[in-house]
């Protein structure tokens, strides 16, 4: 077992009592001298540094956080983080809770946004609960902001070269190989079915034409998912269209029904009929549904459940979805953006990629808590329709 070791602050800490006065005004100069330096450390770090209550409080910010914020130095403290950076607030109105039903404390939290002031940029965010070693000491969380413009754009252009050096070739070998006999099973269906309506109705009849119909929707999602992963590697830009963001999840989760029940997974959806309207492709929508209902589902085991959440403010819309599968430890969370990174037996590592290029193209962004042993929650915000054409048209 370790050994907590004191150190000589400690120790005289321990009998603060029975200081005199002249050995209290030094231990004063001492703390004081001990509180500079660590403000100097602090302050020497390229990442901002913030200290928040679970209320989202500042009670400390370092130099760079100032900077990255666009707040004059020494003005951070005492201001709410959620109202300076709009959206950023943590989905807690998703509770992944205990297996009692206990509330659970803020999960780790790691994402990315965009700040526009004092220049347009894009910040990651990295937020984890701690305790402090004093008696009594409430809960804090320590966020870890790191400005990633130039890394994202070096990123983006190193996975480019790499989906057109290598993945275009696997896909287009994979939808190759895959396409011909999926044709030749549908020429076959189709032939079986002209002759079945050529004998005499019965109820073998019914059953059999009721097989080749199942056998047809089959073929046809596999030639679906063939093409949106054609689609994936090769991106379009979106068909913007007004869209119900409900509507579109309703059609998904339909179509996933005899999975999730197969596998004992509950859907629990609260969400609110007049979410506004928003800007959207369908069909890459759709593909965003897809890959985070089939991650959440290879995340939990037989008696799980999705729930799905909506909020929105003057913004953006927000849809949410928590799993209560086994959660990401921290040290996958920060990398689960990264092509090829998965913590998936036999995953690809492209699939939140994805989710996350789909997401930006529309002008949107993808956040991730999880809390290891509880569960997942991933966050989609999406520019409203209306705040979408203001900012166009204030251009």
């Amino acid at each position: 077992m370790a050994t907590k070791r004191h150190t000589s602050l400690d120790r005289v800490l321990g009998r603060l009592d029975s200081l005199d006065s002249i050995n209290l005004a030094n231990l004063v100069q001492r703390l004081a001298r001990e509180r500079s330096l660590f403000e100097d450390i602090f302050n020497a770090l390229q990442e901002g540094v913030l200290v928040i209550t679970p209320s989202g409080e500042i009670e400390y910010a370092n130099a760079a956080a100032h900077k990255l914020i666009g707040i004059g130095e020494g003005e951070l403290a005492g201001e709410t983080l959620w109202r300076l950076v709009p959206g950023l607030r943590p989905s807690l109105d998703i509770d992944l809770g205990d297996e009692d039903g206990a509330p659970a404390a803020m999960p780790v939290m790691a994402r990315e946004f965009e700040l526009t002031y004092p220049e347009p940029r894009t910040v990651r965010l990295y937020l984890v609960p701690f305790v402090g070693a004093a008696r009594n000491s409430s809960r804090r969380y320590a966020v870890i902001l790191s400005d990633i413009t130039r890394d994202k754009a070096t990123t983006e252009q190193l996975i480019e070269n790499e989906r057109s050096s290598s993945i275009f070739l696997l896909a287009a070998s994979v939808a190759h190989e895959l396409g011909n006999p999926l044709n030749s099973i549908t020429i076959h269906l189709q032939l079986i079915e002209r002759r079945l309506k050529k004998l005499k109705a019965s109820k073998d009849l019914d059953a059999l034409a009721s097989s080749i119909d199942v056998c047809q929707e089959e073929v046809r999602r596999l030639d679906g998912i063939i093409t949106h992963f054609l689609e994936a590697i090769r991106p379009k830009p979106p068909a913007l269209q007004e869209t119900n963001l409900l509507e579109l999840l309703e059609q998904v989760l339909s179509f996933q029904h005899t999975e999730m029940e197969n596998r004992g997974i509950s859907v629990e959806a609260e969400t609110q009929a007049d979410l506004p309207l928003v800007m959207a492709d369908r069909d890459q929508l759709k593909q965003v549904y897809f890959n985070l209902t089939k991650n959440a589902m290879e995340a939990m085991q037989p008696g799980g459940r999705l729930r799905i959440r909506t909020r929105h403010d003057d913004e953006s819309v927000y849809l949410l979805f928590g799993d209560t599968g086994s959660g990401i430890k921290q040290e996958d969370l920060v990398r689960l953006f990264q092509p090829y990174h998965t913590t998936k037996q036999g995953g690809s590592g492209l699939g939140l990629m994805i989710v996350r290029r789909i997401m930006r193209e529309h002008g949107g962004q993808v956040a991730i808590e999880s809390k290891e042993g509880l569960g997942t929650v991933i966050t989609l915000q999406f520019p409203r329709k209306d705040r979408r054409v203001r900012m166009l048209g204030s251009g």
